[in-house]
């Protein structure tokens, strides 16, 4: 599989507003101009997506990494996450962050791809936040 990945622009909106049900359509349409979301693509198919923001409003943070089950362990989550790495080191950044629920299996990915422990929280009726860090 070839992967490459890119900032998504106005154009993958219809296509994003379909799958990323976790934001406003407002939400999402500002995330798209502000550039924090990443396509990841197999050819001309867009096969996921990666969602950022700003912890504190300087540190970034991954809020959501999504592939394709189709597309699942064949190295196209690793890819995103690098392209992601590298844009926030252009950007100077030296460190990332991530979360994950306990009850996932991202954690290990996460941990994997050089992601570390950093703590977590717990919100009423939700499972622990498992918090991760990776120095850049």
């Amino acid at each position: 599989m070839n992967t490459t990945c890119s900032y998504a622009t106005q154009k993958h909106f219809l296509w994003l507003k379909d799958r990323d049900r976790w934001l406003s359509e407002e939400a999402l349409k500002n995330k798209v101009s502000s550039n924090e979301v990443l396509l990841a693509q197999d050819g001309k198919i867009i096969v996921g997506w990666l969602r950022f923001g700003y912890f504190w409003d300087i540190i970034p943070i991954m809020n959501m990494l999504f592939i394709d089950e189709a597309y699942r362990g064949k190295g196209t989550g690793k890819a995103l996450v690098q392209f992601w790495e590298d844009e926030m080191k252009k950007k100077g950044h030296t460190l990332v962050l991530t979360s994950s629920p306990s009850n996932e299996d991202a954690q290990h990915f996460y941990r994997k791809i050089g992601f570390t422990d950093a703590g977590s929280f717990t919100l009423p009726n939700e499972p622990v936040e498992q918090i991760f860090t990776k120095q850049l």
